[in-house]
């Protein structure tokens, strides 16, 4: 039974190599190693529809406006950051507990 399961195993796995170069879908081997390429296959499991949404729905995400974005994302002072920067002097001091 164990010399079926092996033989079953190693059939398949030659199979595999055909079946990935039977599409259009390429692999680089660098020193020996093995890189698919994860973006056909993610294209051709997945419906063209279903690709196309997701395109641009990720063009939609990068493209934020300035005015939507997070104030510590474009680079202006929080109040609560202010407060951890000033420690117990906020309020009182100009000068920063912490630099």
């Amino acid at each position: 039974m164990k010399r079926l399961l092996t033989l079953a195993s190693l059939m398949l796995c030659s199979a595999l190599p055909l079946l990935a170069h039977a599409d259009s879908c390429t692999e680089v081997a660098v020193d020996g190693y093995k890189a698919p390429d994860y973006g056909c296959l993610s294209q051709q499991m997945g419906s063209e529809t279903n690709a196309t949404k997701a395109a641009q729905k990720n063009r939609e995400a990068q493209n934020v406006t300035v005015e939507k974005q997070l104030p510590n994302k474009v680079g202006l002072a929080t109040p609560a950051a202010t407060s951890v920067r000033m420690g117990n002097t906020f309020g009182t001091s100009v000068k920063p507990q912490r630099p």
